[in-house]
């Protein structure tokens, strides 16, 4: 059974002015791209909160819908 994906979108910003225009958690200064490569490189979400104190467990997992949604998106390349 699927659960229903978090609506990433009551988390995620992009504002021209902040951090390039990348996708920031809750219009701070914390990008969409940070979050992930911190979990990519092993670190676990308790160790991201002690971290950055403003995040919430709903901020990290808005950031995997975010990705997920992302790569969803993306145009297959046809294989020969």
């Amino acid at each position: 059974m699927k659960r229903p994906v978090l609506d990433y979108k009551r988390y995620i910003s992009i504002e021209p002015g902040k951090r390039g225009g990348k996708p920031c958690i809750r219009g701070l200064r914390i990008t969409v791209y940070d979050v992930l490569d911190y979990l990519a490189s092993g670190m676990s979400a308790s160790e991201i909160l002690k971290d950055f104190p403003d995040l919430t467990l709903k901020d990290i997992k808005a950031c995997l819908a975010f990705a997920a949604d992302r790569e969803r998106k993306l145009v297959a390349i046809p294989t020969r």
